[in-house]
């Protein structure tokens, strides 16, 4: 009886052990998709970044993209000349969909489009008087600029062929719907509606920060107008919409994102080099090659870096939910076992988070052995989705948190303290 009593003594030391080594502040963090940061100044949260030793983010190299994107949509215009300028005025006019003036990668891309097309300016509001870099520009909506009369941009200019022409912002605005989501398709949808009423034939091209507003936008009016529309993701419609005159998109590379979300959370898991997998292969051969991503140490930060797609190469872009063939080898159980994940997407309607990166990461979930818990949020509310890991947070081993503002990296870490 003593020995069975002493044994039970010593399973129950061992279970409450096990349990101290499981606190939910030492589980594993991967924040993905939205960088805890200042929303009004970028930079990061590295209280957020550090809340433990197992603690990454997982995103894509913004300023690259967006940098990527201005650059795709001058080469478009220099090479399709004069028959851009519908009206004939001299002016290549463009109207800009801007996600969420308090998202980083909203901000970059709307910094990228207006440097490269000569409208930027100094963002006053950040003590900033020349444009050195992307992150100088204003970034600001300007409403309505039919005159080019706007403080947050100016007018620049482009050479096609052998004339110069004038380029204008005509308009640009967060597309929020009245519920307070941002990177709204539908209200991006609704406001061409209005822009084309009151700027008629002066729009030449438009601009998108995603390509579920752009696309929202080519479907109601540029598809039909023959106005060139500007993406970013590289969702397969926007793809596919290559053929029928939309200008191009950005591959941001969602598989290797959803890839580097999950593996990075798995190597923490289980306690092996964080790079397994990445910059060297794992036992089942997965790994992936500098040309995909870079890893900064001192911010835990991990990029995938970005690709245009254009008329030229749009055909080897056509299924973004295709898993990737460098990294998509099943871990064996007995080296990776089995591990319960709680993941959140702060948005169900989101185009590019459910019918991109979801499927993504639902290709390499199971090769990883994990089981996640997909959770949806609405978009507007952080409470939405803090509630829900609240609930759960005691049954995961690890966690990967898509926030709905990048502000709020506090919400999810008080929980887990």
């Amino acid at each position: 009886m003593k020995k069975i009593l002493s044994l039970v003594l010593a399973a129950i030391m061992v279970l409450g052990v096990a349990s101290a080594l499981a606190a939910n502040n030492e589980k594993p963090v991967i924040w993905f998709n939205r960088q805890p940061s200042n929303s009004q100044t970028g930079e990061l949260d590295m209280e957020a970044l550090n809340f433990n030793d197992k603690t990454y983010y997982v995103g894509f190299d913004a300023k690259q993209g967006a940098e990527l994107q201005g650059e795709m949509i001058v080469n478009y215009l220099q090479a399709k000349g004069a028959e851009l300028d519908r009206n004939g005025d001299g002016i290549i006019g463009y109207v800009l969909c801007i996600g969420d003036v308090g998202h980083n990668d909203s901000i970059a891309r709307t910094r990228g489009a207006r440097k490269a097309l000569g409208t930027a300016v100094p963002d006053a509001t950040q003590g900033k008087t020349e444009i050195v870099t992307i992150d100088d520009v204003d970034s600001q909506p300007i409403g309505m600029n039919a005159d080019g009369s706007a403080t947050d941009v100016k007018d620049g200019a482009i050479t096609i062929g052998d004339k110069e022409y004038i380029v204008r912002e005509l308009a640009s605005q967060e597309m929020k719907n009245s519920s307070g989501a941002t990177w709204d398709a539908a209200t991006a949808g609704n406001t061409i509606g209005i822009w084309v009423a009151d700027l008629g034939d002066q729009i030449d091209v438009v601009v998108s920060n995603n390509d579920g507003m752009g696309m929202a936008v080519f479907n109601a009016w540029s598809k039909e107008a023959g106005v060139p529309t500007f993406g970013y993701d590289a969702n397969s419609d926007a793809v596919a919409a290559i053929a029928e005159g939309f200008g191009g998109t950005i591959s941001q590379n969602a598989d290797v994102q959803a890839y580097l979300t999950l593996r990075t959370l798995r190597n923490a898991l289980d306690g092996v080099d964080i790079m397994t997998g990445i910059a060297t292969p794992d036992a089942a051969g997965n790994a992936l090659n500098d040309s995909l991503y870079y890893y900064d140490e001192a911010t835990r930060c991990f990029y995938a870096l970005n690709g245009a797609v254009t008329a030229e190469n749009y055909q080897n872009f056509l299924d973004a939910t295709a898993p990737n063939a460098l990294f998509n080898f099943q871990l064996s159980e007995e080296d990776a076992p089995v591990k319960n994940v709680w993941l959140d997407i702060f948005n169900s309607t989101d185009n590019f988070l459910n019918s991109t990166y979801a499927p993504q990461l639902k290709n390499y979930d199971k090769i990883l052995n994990l089981n996640v818990e997909y959770v949806s949020g609405d978009g507007q509310n952080e409470s939405a989705i803090v509630n829900k890991l609240e609930a759960s947070a005691d049954d995961a081993e690890g966690y990967a948190i898509n926030m709905v503002k990048t502000d709020n990296a506090a919400a999810y870490t008080s929980i887990l303290q």
